[in-house]
């Protein structure tokens, strides 16, 4: 019983985990010269850095989504969001900033699970990798 529900609760996991990636993609492509700006406060190359955050969330995002090289894709998208949180929320005297870093690091904790547990049977990797890829 508990093996079958590990195997819902991966495809859902990813999905949440995802969402909030993706929905933070689609809303920078909004208002894009903003963001720029907002990036360029904190990093050098602010319209590189933009596009590289496009990529993570959209394209590593949707990968992940899907479960297609689910390790990797959360790999990827750990080190973005340990960049995010170090280059963005570090003035932890302002405690909004303070809250923001520390999702960031339990988002880390969320994507390190997927990291170790992979895709799972409900994924792109268990389709198309067969038994190493679904174990857990």
């Amino acid at each position: 019983m508990m093996r079958e529900l590990k195997q819902f609760a991966l495809p859902a996991g990813r999905a949440l985990i995802a969402a909030l990636f993706l929905w933070s993609g689609v809303r920078k492509l909004g208002h894009p010269m903003a963001v720029i700006d907002m990036i360029g406060q904190s990093l050098p190359f602010p319209t590189l850095a933009f596009a590289a955050s496009i990529a993570c969330e959209l394209g590593a995002g949707l990968l992940f989504l899907l479960g297609y090289r689910t390790r990797l894709m959360a790999g990827a998208l750990a080190l973005f969001t340990l960049v995010t949180a170090v280059a963005f929320h570090n003035d932890f005297a302002d405690r909004q900033e303070l809250t923001n870093f520390m999702k960031n690091i339990a988002i880390l904790g969320g994507l390190f699970h997927v990291f170790v547990a992979g895709g799972g049977r409900f994924s792109l990797d268990g389709l198309i990798g067969g038994r190493a890829a679904t174990e857990i």
